[in-house]
């Protein structure tokens, strides 16, 4: 396994992560032995970057990657835990929290529902309008002191927003979407980055099975309340699929493979989250890591994928709206 440097101030990590939400929620039902066995095969294949939040099926994520861990070496993965996001118990969203002593609450439950006395990477799923961004990554420094959290990370934040954090404490990485379809954070999103020495964790990178190449005609779940699945955006978007389709094709790999190879190419400082919930995909997306892509073939995928002609955001205007990395 490729292994580097998750930030100027974090731990080693595996060229890619295991995003496990899939395994809990949002996508319909998952079987939890294979859920199990694929989180197994990841840490067998050298993945230790293995992603959850804490409402990822309302603590079922983390207890399920909690069993999953029982008899492995704790130092064998990276447990990188989303905290803050509220839930109701029809499993709608009520908003999020990030003020400190909520912050504290969330993670002592992560701790015990996980099966572990400290988490690696901490970070608020969102920035929490309500609250100082200071005041929220001060809470995680407190947990890093007292040894219940190694490293502080952000989710979906914005360049002020990084600049604002790292000046309370570093931050090893800003996990936020990024793949051929969302490319948001190429503007000053990543280069501020890149200038405080914070790693991507890349979530998204196949648009939610989007590029995958693989979708049926009508989406279930989820993803038929997104823009991008909906109508003619849908439509739209597919053909955009088959020309990334055309070029794997000649590639001899899956549009899968190359949606990978191709956010894999923007830096060492980016590191591709695949949620999957089988073997198959994990193994799908490990033989992308050998791929080397030349400059000539990145710029005939962006040629034939630009971002411009995607059709629809994605996330519905309201969750776009509560994204700091939007603003």
């Amino acid at each position: 396994m490729q292994m580097l440097t998750l930030g100027r101030s974090g731990p080693p990590v595996s060229r890619i992560g295991l995003g496990c939400m899939g395994m809990s929620d949002f996508y319909g039902p998952a079987n939890e032995e294979e859920s199990i066995a694929t989180i197994h095969a990841a840490i067998d294949a050298g993945v230790n970057l293995i992603d959850t939040g804490d409402f990822y099926g309302m603590g079922h994520n983390e207890m399920l990657i909690g069993r999953a861990l029982r008899g492995k070496a704790r130092e064998q993965v990276l447990l990188s835990v989303k905290f803050g996001a509220l839930r109701s118990p029809s499993g709608g969203f009520a908003g999020f929290d990030g003020r400190p002593q909520a912050v504290k609450n969330f993670a002592a439950y992560s701790l015990k529902r996980l099966g572990t006395d400290y988490i690696d990477v901490y970070r608020p799923a969102r920035v929490d309008p309500h609250v100082p961004i200071e005041e929220t990554v001060g809470a995680v420094g407190d947990l890093i002191r007292s040894g219940h959290v190694r490293y502080l990370g952000l989710s979906e934040a914005g360049a002020e927003t990084l600049r604002r954090a790292a000046t309370v404490h570093p931050v090893a990485d800003l996990q936020i979407e990024y793949s051929l379809v969302s490319r948001g954070l190429e503007g000053r999103i990543l280069s501020t980055a890149r200038e405080l020495g914070i790693a991507i964790t890349a979530y998204g990178v196949l648009s939610r099975g989007l590029l995958s190449g693989a979708l049926p005609e009508r989406i279930p779940g989820l993803r038929a309340h997104m823009p991008r699945f909906q109508g003619e955006n849908y439509r739209r978007n597919l053909r955009l699929v088959d020309a990334l389709a055309a070029i794997a094709r000649d590639r001899g790999v899956t549009p899968a493979q190359l949606a990978i190879a191709w956010v894999l190419a923007r830096g060492e400082d980016i590191v591709p989250l695949i949620g999957t919930t089988r073997r198959q995909g994990l193994r799908e997306a490990l033989e992308t890591l050998p791929l080397r892509l030349t400059s000539e073939e990145l710029a005939q995928i962006e040629a034939a994928v630009p971002a411009e002609a995607v059709a629809g955001t994605r996330y519905g205007a309201e969750q776009m709206q509560q994204l700091d990395s939007e603003r």
